[in-house]
């Protein structure tokens, strides 16, 4: 798993992972400047001394799973509300603490919940934190079609990278990896993938899915569709200003239609009623049976008043607690710093759970990158979301009295940005490590900005927390426990990024009466490309045309059932060959946050044999590609 929430797989055995472009972003922006734009052109190592290492990519390989929903159980019993959440919350940071046995740079250890509390496990990673660069192609390449295509189907994507996981400066020995397959899937063959689902809704009451249709994703669009704008408006003003902003712009506009699609699906009314009746009949048969109904028959009612209660104050949430109100890099860093210092002041079980011991080393990677900093950037966003801020909170909410007494939310912003000196890792360190003395002592305005700010956070966190997470985690886990007492295990748990096997077949599907094939082929990318963006070719593709076989398949779709986090995830057939590398899914598979329909749910993959005619003749990856040979 990829610490940024993306899978992959090792697939040699000298630490090679194969996963998304799309995953390692983050490493291609760090590593770029105005001088060398990794987004913009292809990247190969041709020898190992000629990778890069990504400047906070972090690797994680699930080593053990132990159920431990005994020892949660017992520490909750008998508890509703903040008692419930804080006995949870102790008992998992004694559990993760005791599992890492003191090596946190070596070990992270998670309690995840699943049937939303029904059970509970311990999940232990090997972590990784010196992962460099092998491979990526251009943004261009690997997202072919841009937004258009997004989430549809035919693609021609090359939605390809490798990085390399290191160890003592040496490559990791992995004696456990994928073999690519030269020869790809066939159409109706049994296929698998490994991945790490992030998050669906499937087992949430009908109370919980009306307040996400409305208001919160109606609100969480409404924003980012004004913040994608503002994106494209500053991309517009210069090339350099489009690569500074290319890869907030590609996730924004992915969320966008992600979510949009999300709603659509929730709009659907054959299918919302469908949900609604299997809800009230799970309700109906609790309440006839009088040991049930006394169990759990509550659990229906308590959810719906603490979907009242997030509904309420879901613009707060939004805002403050995950920042949306705060878009600049240099806000982030500063914010991380000052919570950081706030939370390591508490005992471990009391922290918040990204500032715990365990999850350290991670949370410092990031804050001590030397990724660039883009002050004009930061402070065109930081002016953006500062004024969204107060016209959502109100002019005359607390928050804004306290921040924008004297000064515009532009204001603001632009004497933040520009006093600030947290573009520095030396003054990030600096401070991380004089903790909460050296944080409060700090004059940077930045860091003056998050103080204001922190108070807030942590009331709004805690109310959340306490009326509304605790609440819906608890009665959740009821309904849950409803299940087990009727259905067992036989409805698998709701995805928590956590690991999952899901098997399907290559195939395509009806759309409006007109089959869709499995497969599309080279010949059809350089059919669609028309010479202007999205659908311009990049140059190594255009020069490599006449060496490429067109038949080969590029991309084909399956019935497995995926949700975003397997971005990266291998597809492997019955012999545990790689055969393919999953990137997107269709349309319809956007309602698979809610439900799963075979018929038309499709995962989207690249096709090994284009993987490696990619690299063989369009990048001359001659190296890599005896690699993936096993020579």
């Amino acid at each position: 798993m990829l610490a940024d929430g993306c899978s992959g797989s090792f697939v040699s055995p000298y630490g090679l992972v194969l996963t998304n472009h799309h995953c390692v972003v983050g490493c291609l922006e760090g590593l770029s400047n105005k001088n060398r734009d990794l987004m913009g052109h292809y990247f190969y190592a041709a020898t190992r001394d000629e990778e890069l290492k990504c400047p906070s990519m972090e690797i994680e390989q699930l080593v053990k799973r132990t159920d431990v929903t005994r020892t949660i159980d017992k520490a909750t019993s008998g508890l509703s509300g903040a008692a419930y959440a804080a006995a949870r919350r102790a008992a998992s940071s004694r559990l993760e603490q005791h599992c890492v046995s003191g090596d946190a740079q070596k070990w992270r250890c998670e309690v995840v919940s699943l049937y939303h509390g029904g059970q509970f496990w311990l999940y232990k990673y090997h972590r990784y934190q010196h992962v460099r660069l092998v491979f990526a192609p251009s943004q261009q390449t690997a997202f072919f079609g841009g937004n258009p295509d997004n989430f549809n189907y035919p693609r021609y994507d090359y939605d390809v990278s490798f990085v390399r996981v290191y160890v003592n400066g040496k490559p990791l020995h992995t004696p456990y990896y994928f073999h690519v397959s030269p020869k790809g899937p066939k159409a109706g063959e049994l296929v698998f993938t490994s991945g790490n689902p992030g998050s669906t809704e499937r087992g949430w009451t009908m109370a919980q899915l009306a307040g996400l249709r409305y208001p919160i994703l109606t609100q969480s669009l409404l924003y980012l569709s004004q913040y994608r704008g503002l994106l494209e408006a500053y991309s517009a003003q210069s090339a350099e200003n489009a690569r500074i902003a290319q890869g907030n712009l590609f996730f924004t506009d992915n969320a966008v239609k992600a979510l949009g699609g999300m709603l659509q699906a929730l709009n659907n009314t054959a299918l919302y009623d469908r949900k609604a009746r299997a809800d009230a009949a799970l309700q109906k048969r609790v309440e006839s049976d009088p040991k049930l109904k006394k169990q759990y028959g509550d659990a229906w009612a308590n959810i719906a008043r603490a979907e009242k209660r997030q509904v309420a104050m879901s613009t707060a949430y939004g805002l403050i607690v995950r920042r949306e109100g705060f878009q600049a890099r240099l806000f982030q860093i500063a914010f991380t710093l000052v919570l950081g210092a706030h939370e390591r002041t508490l005992p471990d079980s009391k922290r918040i759970s990204e500032y715990r011991g365990a999850n350290l080393p991670a949370l410092t990677q990031q804050l001590f990158s030397g990724a660039p900093v883009y002050p004009s950037y930061d402070q065109l966003r930081l002016a953006f979301s500062l004024t969204k801020l107060r016209d959502g909170m109100g002019p005359g909410s607390r928050i804004a009295e306290t921040l924008f007494a004297h000064h515009s939310p532009k204001q603001v912003a632009k004497s933040a940005v520009q006093g600030s000196g947290l573009a520095s890792v030396a003054l990030r360190k600096q401070l991380w490590q004089g903790g909460e003395k050296a944080v409060m002592a700090s004059h940077d305005p930045m860091i003056e900005l998050a103080r204001q700010v922190l108070p807030f956070y942590l009331r709004y966190r805690r109310i959340y927390r306490n009326d509304v997470s605790a609440v819906l985690d608890a009665n959740t886990a009821k309904i849950a426990r409803a299940r087990f007492a009727l259905h067992g295990t036989s409805i698998y748990p709701d995805a928590t990024f956590t690991e999952r096997l899901s098997y399907g077949v290559v195939k395509g599907w009806m759309e409006q009466g007109k089959p869709v094939p499995p497969f599309t082929h080279i010949k059809g990318l350089y059919q669609r490309a028309k010479g202007y963006p999205p659908l311009a070719l990049a140059a190594p593709w255009l020069k490599a045309r006449d060496r490429l076989d067109p038949n080969t398949p590029m991309n084909f779709v399956t019935t497995n059932d995926i949700v975003g986090g397997n971005s990266g995830s291998p597809v492997i057939n019955r012999k545990g060959v790689l055969v393919g590398l999953i990137f997107d899914g269709n349309l319809h598979s956007l309602g698979g946050s809610f439900w799963y329909n075979g018929k038309l749910n499709r995962a989207v993959a690249v096709d090994s044999r284009a993987i490696v005619a990619g690299l063989e003749h369009v990048y001359g990856a001659r190296n890599l590609v005896k690699e993936l040979a096993g020579q």
